[in-house]
């Protein structure tokens, strides 16, 4: 059983095509949520990059995992003593791929990369000018489950995946105490249901949800909604970024306010899966241990 408390953030930015700029922008935020006394702060969907649709920008720049550009995001987390979520990194896994990764990454205070995450559903609509994701983007194959952190078990997730509850289903089933949903909404798709959609995820799952937003507009074809939100177990809002401004906002995880809700309504005990379940084709949920990687004995 939790018996703590966290204290998390959530950022707020508008990205450029210049990785620079977004760098120095997240060593700020960093700072600023070191000040309010967050251990943990998640930065937006193309927090290092927000290209233009269609140029093919985000191909060119896009590195592996193991390239300088995210080498400079973990040194930043280590610098400054903060663990991140990296959510939305342009992966390209070869220089022969002709498509990216769209990785959601968790790096703890020391550096290390805890889990990544592939973004499952890909963003192919006709709202705000059309997006189509996929022509650009391979899909990711598995769900992942970050467990035994200092902030619970964190369900990983980006931005249009906040549409499809049952992966969030699937994440609480799994044990899921925090979801992460760093996010670039759109303006028309975020006025009309983002906040909806967050409070809806942790009601549902009676999880805390957290989702760092892109705002603003980043170029001539693109523009986000805001709003970065962290959200409770009862789905109040506890957070609200607005729409204007860059920033980090911080809220505490009270872990006694979760367990509290799970036992006055047993949501998941009352389930009626002999009739309707969330099922999971094989191997399609990873968990990862972080108490493992710090003693594999364990």
């Amino acid at each position: 059983m939790l018996r703590h408390a966290a204290r998390i953030a959530v950022g707020q930015m508008r990205s450029t095509s210049d990785v620079e700029v977004n760098l120095a922008e997240s060593r700020r935020l960093c700072q600023l949520a070191r000040a309010q006394g967050a251990s943990f702060l998640s930065l937006p969907e193309c927090f290092e990059f927000m290209g233009t649709p269609g140029s093919g920008d985000a191909l060119k720049m896009a590195e592996p995992l193991t390239g300088d550009l995210l080498g400079r995001y973990r040194k930043l987390a280590r610098d400054e003593g903060l663990w991140l979520s990296l959510g939305g990194f342009h992966e390209r896994k070869t220089r022969e791929d002709t498509k990216i990764y769209n990785t959601h990454i968790i790096v703890d205070d020391r550096g290390h990369i805890a889990a990544t995450y592939r973004k499952l559903h890909l963003f192919d609509v006709d709202y705000d000018g059309g997006f189509q994701e996929s022509r650009s983007t391979h899909k990711g194959e598995e769900l992942v489950l970050l467990k035994d952190t200092p902030f619970g078990n964190i369900g990983i997730t980006t931005c249009y995946d906040l549409r499809f509850p049952e992966l969030f289903v699937a994440l609480r089933e799994a044990g899921a105490h925090l979801i992460l949903v760093p996010s670039a909404f759109m303006p028309t798709t975020g006025e009309a249901h983002w906040e909806v959609l967050l409070r809806a995820r942790a009601i549902e799952t009676q999880c805390y949800v957290a989702a760092a937003a892109q705002f603003g507009r980043h170029n001539e074809k693109r523009s986000s909604y805001g709003h970065a939100l962290i959200v409770d177990p009862w789905g109040k809002v506890l957070q609200d970024g607005g729409s204007e401004t860059s920033g980090v906002f911080v809220a505490d995880l009270d872990f006694s306010v979760l367990e509290q809700v799970r036992a006055r309504m047993p949501i998941s005990a009352h389930r009626r899966t002999d009739l309707v379940r969330v099922s999971l084709a094989d191997k399609a949920l990873r968990l990862v241990s972080y108490r493992q990687q710090l003693d594999p004995s364990l």
